[in-house]
């Protein structure tokens, strides 16, 4: 999944949600985009951390608020 899909499904969440904050928001696209998305997802955190164990969901939330803020640019990062 590029960060562009990923993006968009973490919009659709987030219009089911409004009132959510990003990590909620994260934890639920996490969700709706299943397990091996999930796993994609922890292992490229897990990797950018140089680690080789860690917990998947909290690492697959992770992966998507980093692409989220960082697409976001750095001056939404401060306000999230």
């Amino acid at each position: 999944m590029t960060d562009e899909q990923l993006i968009v499904e973490f919009a659709l969440t987030r219009l089911d949600h409004p009132g959510l904050d990003l990590e909620e928001v994260a934890t639920l696209t996490v969700r709706r985009l299943g397990e091996d998305r999930m796993l994609d997802f922890a292992g490229l955190t897990l990797a950018s951390r140089g680690e080789l164990r860690g917990a998947v969901f909290p690492a697959a939330v992770e992966h998507v608020l980093r692409v989220v803020l960082t697409l976001r640019g750095p001056d939404d990062q401060a306000v999230s």
